[in-house]
């Protein structure tokens, strides 16, 4: 009789995607490649200059083409194998695909989507640069698929639902300041322990007593840690 496999929630960040090349607000102290945060990344941004806002979308889109999923990436695909896993990004490139994972829950929405500023449920995939004038099928400009800052973020509930199933809940290259993704580790039932890759001391989680494995690497060389200790645990 074969044995139900356990639940791996795994909730990563900027931090895994970094080490393929691209770069991360935390790095930037609040700049995304010389780029203000407010006028990138938030509704008023895009109502004072949406052609800015279109050609950095662009820029990080043609950026994405020339990075590769890293070791960070493959490993948790290959955790696969092992246990039912779903991955929760913050990140809106789609290296975890690349990397063969196959559930992957977008909460900040997607740079390969752009979608009608009259009706967000009509979402197109794009491959190459949106410019003003390109509009969705009800004749309104296309805007980024991206959930900026001060937005309500679609996939939350949907993202607490698999965190509150969750057997084992890991955090991956966030930093935990970024509202509401970072709280969703509190949804693990109290049975679940909790894995913390990051190589930045000040990356916690608090009151969740002792069940919490803090591996001090970047994602490259700490998820394969954490599988390692899966393997002994759970084989």
């Amino acid at each position: 009789m074969s044995t139900k496999r356990k639940k791996l929630v795994v909730l990563t960040g900027a931090g895994i995607s970094a080490e393929s090349g691209l770069k991360t607000f935390r790095d930037m102290n609040g700049l995304w490649e010389e780029y203000n945060v407010e006028d990138v990344a938030t509704p008023e941004g895009w109502h004072r200059d949406p052609d800015l806002v279109l050609r950095f979308y662009n820029d990080r889109r043609r950026q994405l083409k020339g990075a590769q999923p890293n070791q960070g990436h493959i490993g948790l695909a290959e955790l696969e194998e092992h246990f039912d896993t779903v991955i929760i990004t913050q990140n809106v490139d789609n290296l975890h695909e690349r990397a063969g994972s196959s559930t992957v829950i977008h909460l900040h929405g997607k740079l390969t989507e752009v979608r009608s500023t009259a009706n967000p449920n009509l979402i197109y995939t794009v491959d190459g640069d949106v410019n003003l004038g390109d509009r969705c099928e009800l004749g309104s400009q296309l805007r980024p698929n991206i959930v900026w800052f001060g937005e309500a973020v679609p996939a939350m509930d949907i993202a607490i639902d698999i965190a509150s199933d969750a057997d084992i809940f890991a955090v991956v290259g966030t930093s935990l300041n970024v509202y509401p993704a970072a709280g969703l580790y509190r949804y693990a039932p109290r049975e679940a322990p909790i894995y913390v890759i990051d190589p930045n001391d000040d990356v916690t989680v608090s009151g969740m007593g002792g069940r919490v494995v803090y591996i001090h690497e970047k994602a490259t060389t700490g998820v394969a840690q954490m599988k390692e200790l899966l393997m002994e645990k759970y084989r």
